[in-house]
């Protein structure tokens, strides 16, 4: 098993993401070719700006393992972790991180920020990107495209039938 075998599952949790109205964005955690926790994007449902794909699939994983440190693990995620994910997998002692499209408006990886860098952190995590970048990344473009096009199609008819639109 390698790299693109894991990520096209993280890829698979992403498109639960993208059914369920979230952003498509899903991850797993893997330990000795298991995967022992897996998760994909809710901050919508669950009114919860936490609940992140990498963060859902950690809790499964150290629930699983009965340990929050998550020694010997690595975790593929389809975009580029944040700094509050990238922060619980430094926490979790993730051996590597795996990551496919980079997002240059947040990602903690290199776009923007690099927290897995700095050597004077006690805990040395291992980042990898761009596998599958761009299947993973389409996926992204496509639904912020459809997103785009539905608010463009309900204010063009709430302008034709004269009722106020939401901006959100």
């Amino acid at each position: 098993m390698n790299d693109d075998y894991f990520m096209a599952m993280a890829l698979a949790q992403a498109q639960k993401a993208k059914l369920a109205g979230e952003v498509p964005v899903g991850a797993i955690v893997v330990k000795n070719g298991e995967v022992i926790g897996s998760g994909f994007n809710q901050p919508i449902g669950t009114h919860d700006p936490t609940a992140h794909a990498e963060i859902i699939a950690l809790k499964q994983a150290a629930k699983h393992l009965g340990n929050y440190r998550l020694p010997g693990c690595e975790l593929f995620v389809t975009l580029e972790p944040c700094v509050m994910c990238a922060g619980a997998m430094l926490h979790a002692r993730l051996s590597r991180v795996v990551f496919a499209a980079n997002d240059p408006k947040t990602g903690a990886c290199g776009s923007v920020l690099h927290l897995f860098e700095p050597s004077n952190l006690n805990h040395q995590t291992i980042s990898v990107g761009g596998v599958l970048a761009d299947e993973c990344g389409q996926m992204l473009k496509n639904f912020f495209a459809e997103r785009r096009a539905a608010a463009a199609e309900q204010k063009r008819q709430s302008l034709q039938s004269g009722e106020p639109h939401s901006q959100e």
